[in-house]
């Protein structure tokens, strides 16, 4: 079986959240179940030249708005699979990789090169596998090739949704020159008087997915379908829910070449001196009887920063340490700041992103892992936590829902702590709930044991794909 993933943003070479874990993880999880897979996405200035390892495919032809281009691709094997990264300056050497007012234009124009490349190499694949609204576009005119071409008419399309929030909305007088203009493409962009390449993807897909079962089931509604519900609900013989793994090659606290100390679910020791060198990197006091709370995610109020501001002082009340990585929200950027002013002891901070060893870091050292997001399609970090003994405090929603059992004393099951409403109390309330039995060592590092044994491989959500794709 051959298949091709599109994607924005992949590991190690470009990333802002779960999607570029997701892409980075899969071709390699599929090529070691025997399936040819390829990984194409575009060369971003920030990605490392070094991990260019393989040479280039020169000059391959792109038709665009009545234009010939000749573009290149370079090539690297570093991510397990062969992947190919397109080299356009013009639109992809910029300091990040979203938000430019010419989105829609820049992944257009990599959805139509990914095409051509596939027919350069000659290499048709039985399934291209498109990722969120940047792939819209493919597999949109993947369908529409599919009439004409004969080097497409076998393939079958998959886009894969990781967050419907974000729908690549743009201005449907572009539509024309981005060769979308006539029916049905035309109309199946068509949304609230903007054009969605998200939704034009939803249409044209011969399968759908989604990255855990709860989100596939969320996304009907009205509350998370964020006006695709009905779209959805059309589609829903073809959507599939199919949770995300842990890549255990890069998140494994036995190996890990980013931490302090190794350690494993038999030797918990080495946990201890990460957690003292996590204590060290932020400035706060080397107090490692006392719990570390963390969080590593964007600043946005999908993540449940509201909340968190809302109890802040609670927490502090608590006397444990609070450590948060990430960017994104000036106003929740600055409620960090003040927070940390407020009690500098207590609370460390990171504004921006610092690269994955200190991802790493803070999961070997933290106790706690803080994810009381208002929505969350999968989620990656509750499962690197639970791998290294870090214990996950969790709303249950979509994938967190599904990959966090709620721990029970009586017989000693489960993995974290969940909690339902959307409220900052019932986020207070688990938070307790997990400091009181941090302070029960037997009970703690039961907690710690049950997370660390789960298996939450690539391998088994791999075989799921591999089912997905033979069905189509």
């Amino acid at each position: 079986m051959r298949v091709a993933i599109l994607t924005s943003e992949a590991v190690p070479f470009a990333k802002t959240g779960g999607l570029a874990d997701v892409s980075g993880a899969l071709p390699k999880a599929l090529i070691q179940q025997n399936v040819d897979a390829r990984l194409i996405l575009p060369l971003y200035d920030q990605i490392d030249r070094d991990l260019l390892n393989g040479g280039a495919v020169e000059n391959v032809r792109v038709e665009w708005r009545g234009q010939v281009h000749h573009v290149r691709f370079l090539y690297s094997d570093v991510a397990g699979a062969p992947t190919y990264l397109l080299e356009t300056p013009e639109f992809f050497a910029r300091p990040a990789i979203y938000g430019y007012q010419d989105d829609h234009i820049r992944f257009a124009f990599f959805s139509r090169a990914a095409l051509a490349l596939l027919k350069y190499l000659d290499w048709a694949p039985d399934v291209v596998h498109g990722n969120d609204w940047p792939c819209g576009f493919a597999v949109t005119e993947m369908r529409a090739r599919r009439r004409h071409e004969a080097f497409f008419q076998k393939t079958k399309s998959l886009l894969s949704l990781h967050n419907v929030g974000y729908q690549g909305l743009f201005d449907a007088g572009d539509l024309w020159w981005l060769g979308f203009g006539d029916p049905p493409e035309r109309d199946d962009f068509s949304l609230d008087r903007h054009a969605s390449a998200l939704k034009a993807g939803i249409i044209a897909a011969d399968a759908l997915a989604t990255v855990s079962p709860r989100y596939a089931q969320e996304i009907q509604t009205t509350e998370q379908g964020h006006g695709l519900d009905w779209l959805l609900r059309a589609r829903s013989d073809r959507l599939a829910g199919i949770t995300n793994g842990v890549d255990y090659d890069v998140w494994n606290p036995e190996t890990d070449p980013h931490i302090a100390i190794n350690f494993s679910a038999e030797d918990l020791a080495g946990k201890r001196e990460c957690k003292l060198d996590l204590l060290r990197r932020f400035g706060l006091p080397e107090d490692v009887n006392r719990p570390i709370i963390a969080i590593i995610s964007r600043l946005v109020a999908q993540k449940g920063y509201d909340l968190i501001r809302q109890i802040a002082g609670s927490i502090v009340e608590t006397g444990s340490f609070f450590i948060a990585l990430g960017a994104g929200a000036k106003e929740y950027e600055e409620f960090l700041q003040r927070w940390h002013d407020a009690a500098p002891l207590q609370v460390g901070i990171y504004k921006g992103y610092a690269g994955e060893p200190l991802a790493h870091q803070i999961e070997a050292g933290a106790d706690m892992f803080l994810m009381p997001s208002l929505y969350e399609p999968c989620g990656l970090n509750q499962m690197y936590s639970m791998r290294y003994g870090t214990v996950p405090i969790v709303r249950a929603t979509g994938g967190l829902d599904d990959t966090v059992q709620q721990f029970d004393p009586s017989d000693g099951t489960g993995t974290g702590f969940k909690f339902g409403p959307y409220e900052a109390g019932a986020l207070l309330e688990k938070i307790r709930e997990a400091l009181y039995f941090y302070a029960r060592p037997e009970q703690w590092q039961k907690i710690q044991h049950n997370g660390m044994l789960v298996d939450n491989s690539w391998a088994a959500a791999a075989k799921k794909y591999i089912q997905l794709y033979q069905e189509m």
